[in-house]
């Protein structure tokens, strides 16, 4: 039974087709010298306008036959239609568990006897149902996706078998492949390319998305990179540095160094699609955000945070949180699904390592009393390995050591086995969903005509992705919880609520408030 919520506010107004609200965002401003902190409270009055309609919406995944690609396939006919299946321990259920648009509540406040109220996430402000999403995209390999879904050993056997026969119907298009920016153990794999020049491919890419877009009656397309990781490319100027001169590289066959998942960046923004970049790659490159930024679209990335670094992420907040100095963490990883196989290359694990060690950059520089100016950050070492027996069941192994009270040390040892397409695939479902409901959002400063939307580098998707992007000169932030509030009171802005600060007064002072 889904929960209603209808604010209570003059200052919160609904019609038809949208919620205004007059929020007033409390904030400060800081000013430091040395050791002296100036800060003075702000207050911003900000009109925000949120659109209420759901438009149709379909996702493309590059990578559609990839585990998760075909996971998240699986799941959404799971759900949509109610297919339950049995295992060892009983008739099983589909469901949308670690999804926080799906799966997470929010606390409203307490009721006039304290008694504490939580209501389901999505049902804050309307968004897209997963199961209302089209699905389709592109993928190196011609497997359909009923087989692609038994190659990648994810889901019950049972449950495989009930959706073999829709699942076989659905056969990836021919993607842009580039063997320079993978492993060579790929090679095998890419029998599904388009063929021709990079800008060809581009040109192919964005046939696609129209005609995806026409064929299924879409409102609007979103498309997401959940293909192999890829190396780094080398960030040249003269190519990556302007739009023009990335578009001007294409188009003159400077190619060379314009990865595939650059070339997917710029076919979808110039269809006017947004983009997010699953894996740790630096597709995003400046000129792809200036182009983005002159399409008016978004861009998301970098890189799924699932399992390990979601645990490492939330760990590190609470133990610098908590004034436990972490010094060491060692971080080991064994998978055997074809991503592992994948990072088995150096150029290609580089990346994976470049985006799990800086996760926890920004926590440590929040603490100076444990980190006090000059001092190293913790060592922190990424390992990972490829083993194919487990398949998609990775097993992550970490140590942390801390230094505690009067010279003491604290060490934590943690295996975690995570089903690496289970934990990925809500993540993508948030990530699309998410972003359509950015789409629906527009903001003006009170007194002022103008209205403007999130910034172009959503990076209000970092709760999902181990390697946030942020606006060009913006605090990265990392932390965990951070992140989730900042869904959260974004959220509760759309509709006129305050921040949910956790003090409760009402349950803590001897006087009685009036509300």
């Amino acid at each position: 039974m889904s929960t209603n919520i209808r604010v209570n506010n003059s200052n919160v107004s609904y019609t038809e087709d949208t919620v205004t609200s007059k929020y007033v965002y409390q904030t400060t401003k800081v000013e430091k010298s040395g050791n002296n902190v100036s800060v003075t409270p702000v207050d911003v009055k900000i009109n925000f306008e949120t659109k209420l309609k759901v438009p149709k919406t379909g996702v493309m995944f590059v990578g559609l036959g990839g585990n998760n690609g075909s996971t998240v396939t699986a799941a959404v006919l799971a759900n949509k239609q109610n297919i339950t299946w049995k295992t060892k321990r009983g008739v099983q259920h589909p469901n949308y568990f670690g999804s926080i648009t799906q799966s997470s509540t929010v606390r409203m406040g307490v009721t006039a006897d304290l008694k504490e109220v939580f209501v389901p996430l999505k049902s804050m402000i309307p968004m897209v149902c997963p199961n209302d999403l089209v699905i389709g995209g592109w993928d190196c390999n011609t497997m359909n996706l009923g087989d692609a879904m038994e190659r990648a050993k994810v889901l019950e056997v049972e449950l495989q078998t009930k959706l073999y026969d829709q699942m076989k119907t659905i056969v990836p298009l021919p993607a842009i492949f580039d063997l320079g920016f993978v492993a060579m153990n790929q090679e095998s794999r890419a029998d599904n390319v388009i063929k021709g020049t990079k800008q060809e491919a581009v040109n192919e890419v964005r046939k696609n998305i129209r005609d995806f877009k026409a064929a299924n009656g879409l409102d609007k397309v979103i498309v997401l990179w959940t293909a192999n990781t890829e190396r780094f490319c080398n960030v040249t100027a003269g190519i990556h540095d302007t739009a023009d001169n990335l578009l001007k590289a294409l188009a003159s066959g400077n190619d060379a160094e314009i990865s595939p998942s650059t070339c997917y960046a710029i076919a979808t923004i110039l269809e006017g699609c947004a983009y997010i970049n699953g894996a740790p790659q630096n597709t995003n490159v400046p000129a792809v955000v200036e182009l983005a930024k002159r399409e008016k679209v978004f861009v998301g990335g970098d890189d799924f945070k699932s399992g390990q670094t979601k645990m490492k992420s939330a760990l590190i907040e609470f133990f610098v949180a908590a004034g436990i100095k972490p010094d060491c963490i060692a971080s080991y990883n064994h998978l055997g699904n074809n991503d592992g196989y994948n990072l088995s290359s150096p150029m290609t694990f580089r990346s994976k390592e470049i985006t799990k060690s800086n996760v926890v950059d920004d926590m440590v520089a929040s603490n100076d009393i444990l980190f006090p100016e000059g001092t190293s950050k913790p060592d922190h070492c990424i390992v990972i390995k490829y083993l194919p027996w487990v398949g998609d069941s990775k097993r992550a192994l970490d140590e942390y050591t801390f230094s505690i009270f009067m010279g003491g040390e604290q060490v934590i040892v943690m295996h975690n086995t995570c089903q690496d397409s289970l934990l990925a695939a809500p993540l993508m479902l948030d990530l699309v969903i998410l972003t359509e409901l950015m789409q629906r959002v527009s903001m003006s400063q009170d007194g002022a005509s103008e209205k403007f939307q999130m910034d172009t580098v959503l990076s209000i998707l970092s709760y999902m992705l181990k390697a946030p992007m942020v606006p060009q000169g913006t605090p990265v932030v990392n932390a965990l919880n951070r992140q989730k509030q900042a869904i959260e009171n974004l959220l509760r802005a759309m509709i006129g609520l305050p921040p949910d600060n956790s003090m409760m007064l009402e349950c803590r002072a001897t006087g009685k408030f009036n509300f």
